[in-house]
């Protein structure tokens, strides 16, 4: 797998903050949140939106402060410690616990796959294993897909996972992942076949040739 991307860190970052509705707004949707566009863009703009449901709102507003931790805190090593504080931004108000690893059974609809209650110790050495992918989008897939399997957390895993994986793009200048509303019924589809099968292929080039974004230079 190549990179789509060769950006500077400065120019990624450009990118992701050109995107930020877009990519909030994704995510948001991504896990069945009830906003449109327009509304994703009001809240974010600090302007009250009616008709919605405050834990819609609080999705949106939740997912602004992940951003802007990450944005902030790029350098940072990718490890669990990161992950969790995505999630405790991500989920907060949400689930049970947020930021730290669930330590109860939880399915996923839709699929036969049950997983398993994440041990510390494994999630670190798998993390460890991803990061040694050299190459960084499909390091970035990699963790995407599999931070969404694993279901680490009680709550909030696809979007913890999308910016999981934009923090090992952005930071080595390769662009931007994020599935669009259009894409979303096939996305869910081949995600699904992904949970019950384990299997990369049946996904990771949907996702490399529809989800990633970058700059094209003239």
């Amino acid at each position: 797998m190549a990179d789509k991307y060769s950006l500077t860190l400065e120019q990624n970052i450009f990118l992701a903050k050109k995107l930020i509705v877009e990519n909030i707004y994704n995510s948001a949707k991504l896990e069945g949140c009830n906003v449109t566009f327009p509304d994703t863009q009001t809240i974010l703009d600090g302007i009250s939106v009616s008709n919605l449901k405050i834990s819609d709102i609080e999705c949106v507003l939740n997912l602004r402060d992940a951003w802007k931790f990450l944005l902030n805190n790029i350098e940072k090593p990718f490890e669990l410690e990161f992950v969790c504080k995505i999630n405790s931004y991500v989920a907060r108000n949400e689930a049970l616990e947020w930021g730290v690893l669930r330590n109860g059974n939880v399915g996923i609809s839709g699929t036969n796959y049950v997983p398993p209650t994440p041990a510390k110790e494994c999630v670190i050495r798998e993390i460890e294993k991803i990061n040694n992918i050299e190459n960084v989008t499909e390091r970035a897939i990699r963790y995407f897909l599999w931070g969404m399997r694993s279901q680490l957390f009680w709550d909030g895993n696809k979007r913890t996972s999308t910016l999981c994986a934009n923090k090992i793009l952005i930071k080595n200048g390769k662009g931007i992942l994020s599935v669009k509303e259009q894409d979303l019924r096939e996305f869910n589809q081949r995600l699904a076949e992904f949970y019950n099968t384990n299997d990369y292929l049946v996904i990771e080039d949907f996702i490399y040739d529809k989800c990633i974004r970058g700059i094209d230079f003239t």
